[in-house]
């Protein structure tokens, strides 16, 4: 075994046992560090000339706003909920369509809205 496959099993199991141990609130957290990871690597892909890589991280991206989408509480969370549906739906299309265009823009436009909405949520004391 090398050590960049040492060190991928390492950071696997880490990520594991940080998951469970995490909150609800720190798994949106998560998420969304996660989403903007896969944007910044897809922005770096595309500026490589990597269209495959950039393809696959886009898509993990795309994953990522659905996870954080499919866990909206609708009920309880009223017109918050209802609005951040809207925007995780749109950011989902644009980011189809960055990877269809090699849009660099697009890109920078959906990392910016996810640092807002991750900033709103990381103000927000978690329910314990």
């Amino acid at each position: 075994m090398n050590a960049s496959t040492a060190l991928r099993q390492y950071q696997a199991v880490n990520t594991n046992v940080m998951v469970a141990e995490a909150s609800p609130h720190r798994l949106v957290q998560m998420l969304m560090d996660g989403q903007l990871s896969r944007m910044a690597q897809a922005r770096g892909a595309l500026e490589r000339g990597q269209l495959a890589s950039k393809g696959e991280l886009i898509s993990r991206a795309i994953a990522i706003v659905g996870g954080l989408r499919g866990a909206l509480d609708m009920e309880r969370g009223g017109e918050v909920a209802v609005n951040l549906d809207r925007l995780y739906e749109y950011m989902t299309r644009r980011l189809v369509e960055a990877n269809a265009t090699n849009d660099l823009a697009i890109l920078d436009e959906i990392s910016q809205l996810m640092r807002t909405i991750k900033s709103g949520w990381d103000a927000i004391a978690p329910l314990e």
